[in-house]
């Protein structure tokens, strides 16, 4: 029986660190370990959870690497590798800069392990180890994927949630974002059969408050309408809770939204980015959203759905001003859950082939790349700016007053959004100790009037 490790590595500095309150499983690892053929023992060790043991046998390690990972990532291949065991990467970060990661990897996954894994151990187990494997012919098929083994994980502290995919790839292709060069342009769904399979075999949380809770990690489980419908409604004879990225355009379909809440919904993340439509141009985000923001935030309020909002600061189009335009909307708005994030150049997305060519990136740390830290040379802010007006959004936020003018009449579930909020106000106010002055200012400028936006067709 060879020994094969699959390894996360931890961001340093990164919002969800191990004393997080909230500790999600790595579904990638999940899903690598459920393709990995008999014949090996399966080992997840993941930084979020508990320490690597470098000491410990193995005959191949698996490494999986965002770009505010990838430091890390080398580091505990190069430990392995001086103990000649052979080390595999993969993730979004090697397979947009496999060169820089076969520097410390034996092997470099590029793209989706679907289709190539079994092919890697084959490899391995001859001693005939390649430098890189990718897909040659498209995408890989979605068909009869194998269901995550959960005991992998268990013990280990994390949120007790299922995490389900039903479809990736997104047709958006947002400047900004690497989901499309990864995943591919359009959604790709599993047989609908497979999703619900896996959810009826799903294993049981006792004791947790909120039973049968379900996270779908899709990028917008409702982008494939016709996929989408089918979905929710055998959703609905599951009596599950769930939760999962949308569009903010789930808001001009009544049929989805009734769907999503008969179905379970409790809340979605929608990214927002930007309240700005010249900024969204900008990006290239489109949307077929013909309403105000703020119209079709109430218009999924009133289904009893909450939000996660994401906002991001930095584009080409902002101003000293954004930060407390975009406050006073998430108050306005009564957004459960507001996410900020510092504009991140990604290696593999247009942005960072635009700001490269710009001479705007200020740096190749990757482990700053976390979306917390400015590495780039805003247009019409300072880099001071735009570090502490992130830090004085962030915190202000999850401050007791607006935390409470957020959730004071919501409709959503409480037992899920109010243990939430405080666990990212922790969160917060640990990185604004660990990571950034702390003289920084957290008194907010007088409110500007808000104009709803809306976004352009």
């Amino acid at each position: 029986m060879k020994r094969l490790l699959l390894i996360a590595p931890l961001a340093p500095t990164s919002l969800f660190g191990t004393d997080f309150h909230f500790r999600l499983p790595c579904l990638s690892l999940l899903k690598v370990a459920a393709l990995t053929p008999a014949g090996w023992e399966v080992t997840i060790l993941d930084e979020a959870t508990q320490p690597i043991d470098f000491d410990q046998s193995a005959d191949l390690v698996g490494i999986t690497a965002m770009t505010c990972t990838a430091p890390r990532a080398y580091e505990i291949a190069d430990r392995f590798r001086r103990e000649d065991i052979p080390v595999v990467m993969g993730g979004m970060h090697p397979s947009s800069l496999p060169d820089e990661a076969l520097n410390h990897a034996d092997s470099v996954v590029i793209g989706e392990a679907e289709g190539i894994w079994p092919q890697v151990l084959a490899d391995v187990e001859r001693g005939e180890l390649q430098p890189v494997y990718r897909h040659t012919d498209g995408p890989p098929s979605l068909d009869r994927l194998p269901a995550p083994n959960w005991e992998l994980y268990r013990g280990r502290g994390c949120l007790p949630v299922h995490f389900v995919e039903t479809t990736r790839g997104c047709p958006l292709d947002c400047e900004f974002c690497a989901v499309t060069s990864f995943f591919g342009g359009r959604y790709r769904g599993r047989p609908l059969q497979d999703v619900l399979a896996e959810l009826r075999n799903r294993r049981p949380f006792p004791g947790f408050v909120l039973k049968n809770l379900v996270f779908f990690v899709d990028d917008n489980i409702v982008g494939n309408r016709a996929y989408a419908r089918e979905l929710l409604h055998a959703l609905a004879e599951l009596k599950i809770q769930w939760l999962g990225h949308a569009s903010v355009n789930l808001a001009s379909d009544p049929e989805i939204l009734k769907l999503c809440r008969r179905s379970g919904c409790l809340g979605v993340l929608i990214g927002f980015e930007t309240l700005s439509p010249e900024t969204m141009q900008s990006i290239g985000k489109k949307s077929r959203l013909r309403m105000e923001y703020l119209d079709a935030i109430q218009k999924i309020h009133d289904h009893g759905i909450g939000i996660d909002g994401s906002f991001v600061f930095g584009f080409d189009t902002d101003d000293e001003g954004v930060f407390d335009r975009t406050l006073d909307f998430v108050t306005r708005a009564k957004i459960e859950i507001p996410y900020f994030s510092i504009l991140t150049p990604y290696p593999g997305t247009r942005l960072h082939e635009r700001l490269a060519r710009e001479q705007r990136i200020l740096h190749r740390d990757w482990s700053l790349y976390d979306t917390s830290h400015v590495v780039i040379q805003p247009r019409r802010l300072t880099t001071d700016q735009l570090q502490e007006g992130y830090l004085r959004v962030f915190r202000e936020a999850y401050s007791p007053s607006c935390l409470a003018a957020r959730m004071r009449e919501t409709t959503s579930c409480r037992p899920l959004f109010v243990p939430m909020n405080f666990g990212f106000r922790d969160g917060v106010e640990k990185l604004a100790r660990d990571f950034f002055p702390a003289s920084i200012n957290v008194t907010r400028a007088a409110p500007n009037a808000i104009t709803p936006h809306a976004v352009p067709a």
